[in-house]
């Protein structure tokens, strides 16, 4: 497998409220679960293997083929944290890894071509951040390692929790891909969202 400077990372620390309160990468869409759509999808593209985001008993994410990385700051503070998770976990673990490409565990459509489009992007920005439609998604975007101390500083210092506002402070490159004839990075937040993702399924759509 090639990439092997990239790690990637499943934010699955989220608490689903509006599907209630129900581990959201762990229900089923046409006969598989959300995480599985989604590390299928992210696995190929990053050399250094995945790890998984989530707070909670890990033993329920046991067929998660990776580490399951608690969020290593108190009070639940949101995908920042998760994302400290995993890139503490790059640094220790896998020293040759230089970026970590973070995904929420709840976008089953993942493009396939995500990590080759983002990177040339770090030519110009030290954040390399996804986009489809006029709407960035923060949690989709290629972070180098060498951010994690001054994450851990936005965290516990200044109580940031804003993912948009870390990224402002750095400087992100935007890359957009198109959202027709289905938005690749579309989050299923509700039961109506899940239907209409079956219904994508059945219908041949989302291949990646």
């Amino acid at each position: 497998m090639d990439r092997p400077h990239l790690l990637g990372l499943i934010l699955a620390g989220g608490l689903g409220r509006r599907m209630g309160g129900v581990d959201k990468p762990l229900m089923l869409m046409g006969g598989r679960t959300l995480l599985e759509r989604v590390a299928e999808r992210l696995a190929p593209q990053c050399g250094a293997g995945l790890a998984l985001s989530a707070n909670g008993d890990p033993d329920r994410f046991a067929g998660f083929p990776g580490p399951i990385l608690p969020d290593p700051v108190p009070g639940l503070p949101g995908p920042l944290a998760g994302l400290l998770a995993g890139l503490d976990f790059a640094a220790v673990r896998h020293p040759d890894v230089t970026h970590v490409l973070s995904v929420p565990g709840d976008a089953p459509f993942l493009p396939g071509d995500l990590a080759t489009r983002l990177e040339p992007a770090l030519r110009d920005a030290p954040i390399a951040l996804a986009a489809s439609g006029a709407r960035a998604h923060y949690t989709v975007a290629l972070w180098p390692v060498g951010l994690r101390a001054d994450l851990r500083r936005a965290l516990v210092e200044w109580d940031e929790r804003r993912v948009g506002a870390f990224i402002a402070r750095h400087g992100a490159a935007t890359v957009s891909w198109p959202t027709e004839p289905l938005d690749p990075f579309c989050n299923l937040n509700s039961p109506d969202d899940m239907a209409a993702a079956e219904a994508a399924i059945l219908a041949g759509l989302g291949r990646g």
